[in-house]
């Protein structure tokens, strides 16, 4: 597990900026930090890759240059992903794309709530690096439910799951159920309340990002 906050870096000002309730105004510096957050992550990620040395042609000879082997599959979980997946896709970009919707759909007279996924599109995924990703790992149960509805479309090398904020509780839950996956985190908050919120976290990534819903 990487956690970019256990060492003082940028990151932290990102971090910082998307919780601040008075930046939190301007939606579209929101988006920004979720951007920047994936291209921080996404640089981190690729020292973990395979390269291979190619041979780079420049005007005054040949340079011999490690070069990623094969781009990974960059999986996000609609809507408040798109901004930290576009970040990822910066840097990874030639990867190919997965999109899955999937929500908290609540059960009637309660706080409980299921996990509700109505879309998914993916490539082919035998023997590629998958980075499945979300800005909040809550419960780190939709984490679960895409990861397996990821594998009908085949089994990957190796899954990274990419996260801005994490409560103690959904890393526990995501290491207990995925021990294959490796996670990346942005930081680890305290808890989560009675409704299944990161306390202190950010409050709701996709209303803040793209207008609130209904």
């Amino acid at each position: 597990m990487f956690v970019f906050a256990d060492q003082p870096s940028l990151a932290d000002q990102f971090i910082a900026e998307l919780r601040d309730v008075t930046i939190q105004k301007d939606p579209m510096r929101f988006r920004r930090n979720l951007e920047r957050l994936g291209e921080l992550m996404a640089y981190e990620i690729s020292k973990s890759m395979s390269f291979q040395i190619v041979k780079v042609q420049t005007p005054l000879g040949v340079s011999a240059t490690p070069m990623i082997k094969k781009p990974p599959v960059l999986a996000t979980i609609l809507r408040a992903s798109l901004p930290f997946h576009q970040g990822f896709l910066n840097y990874f970009d030639r990867a190919e794309n997965a999109f899955i919707g999937a929500y908290r759909g609540y059960l009637p007279v309660s706080e409980e709530f299921e996990v509700a996924m109505d879309y998914i599109s993916s490539p082919d995924l035998s023997g590629k690096t998958v980075i499945l990703m979300d800005p909040m790992l809550a419960t780190g149960r939709s984490l679960e439910k895409v990861y397996h509805a990821l594998l009908r479309f085949g089994t990957p090398a190796k899954t990274h799951i990419a996260a801005v904020l994490a409560s103690p509780e959904g890393v526990r839950y995501v290491q207990e159920k995925m021990p294959q996956c490796h996670l990346w985190l942005g930081a680890i908050d305290e808890r989560l309340n009675s409704h299944y919120y990161i306390v202190p976290g950010l409050g709701d990534a996709g209303d803040l990002a793209f207008g609130e819903k209904i």
